[in-house]
């Protein structure tokens, strides 16, 4: 399977929104980076703060969210950015931000990939690392609600395929919907979906101190006969958002994936977990290739 080339992008760009944990002002600001940097995070609000790589070794445990930590800084709900490079491809690139998490703008991660294609992306002189999915793998919830499996593909490509159902009681409806991710793909079809939650999840997050600038008009709430307030950009807006999220999630391995995910309710937890399972795998093909090279 052919490599590609690394990419980043060709100058600085910024983009600016409120923090859906904090309430925060927050600007996020994308650097280019050289070949085999990564993609990594760095609180600008944190003197002498140190850059953060955006790996699965550094994330820290969270629910609804994907975190990452070096030392006492963290920086939260990085899935939204962390979607946006992947789906556009960006393999190296400095992420700024003045906050302890991104903006959540509209809850997509359309901004931020405005913003990168604006900023221009170009090929660099290093070749991507890849990962070839070879073996079934599965992790599931302890009570079995939810899913992830990776599995071979036939397509040289990373395909990701999303069962999304809350039973016959949710106001959100059972939704199917596979996307093979090519930055074109990505895109039209997973980048403008945008977070939701249900109106009476709100109340209890708002207790815990989050969403305190956050309305219905930022994001997809949902009651019980449909969305507050807003109004859905694809009648299958939350499947799409759960990709994004995975697609986010799955980054963290810092390689380009070949293979076919199929998830069914899969969240943030799950696809870690994933993560850290290839990444094994990962690590026990580079063990077997250098003792057959021996």
């Amino acid at each position: 399977m052919q490599h590609r080339p690394q990419r980043t992008i060709r100058q600085a760009v910024e983009t600016t929104g409120i923090g859906f944990l904090t309430g925060a002002d927050i600007t996020v600001r994308f650097l280019p980076a050289g070949p085999n940097h990564g993609i990594a995070f760095q609180r600008t609000d944190c003197s002498g703060s140190p850059s953060i790589p955006a790996r699965i070794e550094y994330t820290v445990p969270r629910r609804r969210r994907t975190a990452i930590e070096h030392g006492c800084v963290v920086v939260e709900m990085i899935e939204h950015v962390m979607a946006a490079l992947a789906g556009l491809q960006i393999d190296n690139c400095l992420v700024q931000l003045n906050a302890p998490e991104p903006p959540g703008c509209d809850g997509s991660s359309l901004p931020f990939v405005n913003a990168l294609l604006e900023a221009g992306v170009v090929e660099q002189n290093e070749l991507r690392e890849q990962f070839v999915i070879q073996n079934h793998s599965r992790v599931c919830a302890d009570d079995g609600s939810s899913e992830l499996t990776a599995q071979p593909s036939a397509c040289s490509m990373l395909t990701i395929s999303y069962r999304l159902d809350y039973g016959p009681q949710s106001p959100i409806l059972p939704q199917n919907l596979t996307v093979e991710l090519v930055p074109d793909r990505f895109v039209s079809e997973l980048a403008y979906s945008r977070t939701f939650v249900l109106e009476s999840e709100v109340e209890a997050l708002r207790a815990q101190g989050y969403g305190s600038r956050t309305t219905a008009k930022d994001l997809l709430v949902f009651g019980a006969d449909g969305v507050i307030e807003n109004r859905l950009r694809s009648a299958d807006e939350c499947v799409r958002h759960k990709i994004l999220d995975c697609l986010g999630d799955l980054a963290l391995i810092g390689c380009d994936l070949f293979g076919h995910f199929q998830a069914y309710r899969s969240g943030h937890t799950l696809n870690r977990e994933m993560v850290r399972r290839l990444k094994i795998a990962q690590s026990n093909a580079r063990v077997s290739s250098k003792r057959d090279a021996a």
